[in-house]
């Protein structure tokens, strides 16, 4: 008979502002799942405040505490707890299973046109629009024109898989015209052919830019912005140590760094890629700004980490996503300034969720406008990554020749991503 579906996936709202939603995950389990499910959390503009996790190697238990990132933020839990359900394996419910084997193992890609009148903070009222309607935006091409108009080329996934519908096909036009208002001309949505083939990547970055993107140290950039924020005064550090004599069957793994973001999802993510499984997890609450995390952890074959080339390598990697999880630059495009974000993309092959709408957010914020947006791929000696480019317009309030003004830029779409 399987397991209701209540019994899967509970959501406790919180009773009064500020009180944390608890979402807990019952089922059996599978390599990655807390990864997964917290990415989802993610994307419904959560933060964990809080979590605790375990499992047998059959069967887990998560409990997460969550927040909304903003106050003025409405989440559809009914939507969130049917997402969480999807991410559990298959095996819960046989209908649910037929159901599943039956959908395509690859999402269709849509293409979304949207033809309208420029204005600031368009991009971002249009990607807030995307995100309320839980389509995820994989690639995008902006396209400003000489009279004042603009021209998106949305290239678009539906989590709820309903996007073949015309009643879903309808109610995003709908939505979107709604956002946009008299500025819309037209708006079209149809399943992507060959553009979206054209969109696969994009111009080559300069070796310059590259190296400042994705280098592991913090470039004079980055320092010289990080000194424009005057509430930052403590030093950004992360600890990563390894103990096995705590447990006879597992290695302890202890992670203290600054309270972040989405930080609990970069944990979990880089476990997932390094192939390690963990057994018991706490997630405590940030205190002063910083974070602390346990996990008791085995390597694939259910064995300690007991290699000292192998412990090397974890903590390497998990200190490095904790102290660059994202790239923030500014740099020359010709005769143009061109804003870069850089996230290390999943061995899965999914990016960053939201990095678009927060960048796009932090843009509206200052007051400026985008030329030109792209998203596309750009792959390192070791990794892949998702980069987001932004031609920029120039504004009286920004001066885009100006140092200043840049590292401002760069600041505030850095703690904006951060949630600095």
């Amino acid at each position: 008979m399987g397991i209701s579906w209540d019994d899967v996936v509970l959501i406790n709202q919180g009773k009064k502002p500020g009180d944390p939603s608890v979402i807990t995950v019952n089922c059996p389990d599978k390599a990655g799942l807390g990864c997964d499910l917290c990415r989802i959390v993610v994307e419904f503009g959560l933060c964990i405040t809080k979590g605790d996790f375990c499992t047998d190697g059959n069967w887990c238990y998560v409990v997460l505490w969550t927040a909304p990132q903003s106050s003025s933020l409405t989440i559809d839990w009914e939507s969130l707890k049917s997402r969480l359900f999807s991410a559990c394996p298959s095996c819960l419910m046989s209908f649910y299973f037929n159901q599943q084997s039956s959908r395509s193992p690859h999402s269709t890609i849509y293409m979304l046109t949207v033809f309208c009148l420029d204005r600031k903070g368009l991009l971002h009222d249009v990607t807030k629009a995307l995100c309320q309607l839980e389509l995820a935006i994989q690639r995008v091409k902006v396209m400003t024109t000489p009279d004042g108009k603009v021209l998106d080329l949305f290239f678009i996934t539906d989590s709820m898989d309903l996007l073949h519908t015309k009643e879903r096909q309808s109610d995003t036009r709908e939505h979107l015209s709604d956002v946009l208002g008299e500025d819309c001309i037209c708006c079209e949505l149809q399943p992507a052919g060959p553009e979206y083939e054209g969109q696969q990547g994009f111009s080559s970055l300069s070796e310059a830019v590259a190296e400042e993107l994705f280098s592991s140290e913090l470039s004079n950039k980055e320092a010289c912005s990080q000194a424009l924020s005057p509430d930052m005064k403590k030093v950004k550090t992360t600890n990563v140590t390894i103990d096995n004599f705590m447990s006879p069957a597992h290695t302890l793994l202890q992670i203290q760094c600054v309270d972040q973001k989405n930080v609990v999802y970069d944990i979990l993510r880089t476990s997932k890629d390094c192939n390690i499984q963990i057994a018991y997890g706490r997630i405590s609450p940030s205190l002063e700004g910083s974070r602390n995390v346990d996990l008791f952890i085995q390597k694939t074959d259910g064995k300690k980490i007991l290699e000292s080339d192998h412990q090397i390598t974890l903590c390497s990697h998990l200190k490095e996503e904790m102290l660059h999880p994202l790239r923030v630059t500014i740099a020359n495009r010709g005769p143009d300034t061109e804003l870069l974000v850089a996230n290390p993309v999943e061995l899965s092959g999914k990016g960053r969720p939201r990095v678009f709408y927060d960048v796009t957010f932090a843009l509206k914020m200052l007051g400026i406008c985008v030329f030109s947006a792209e998203i596309g791929r750009h792959s390192t000696s070791n990794r892949e990554w998702e980069v987001y480019r932004f031609l920029l317009d120039e504004s009286r309030d920004f001066p885009l020749a100006s140092s200043r003004a840049r590292n401002e830029i760069v600041d505030r779409v850095r703690r904006t991503l951060m949630g600095w």
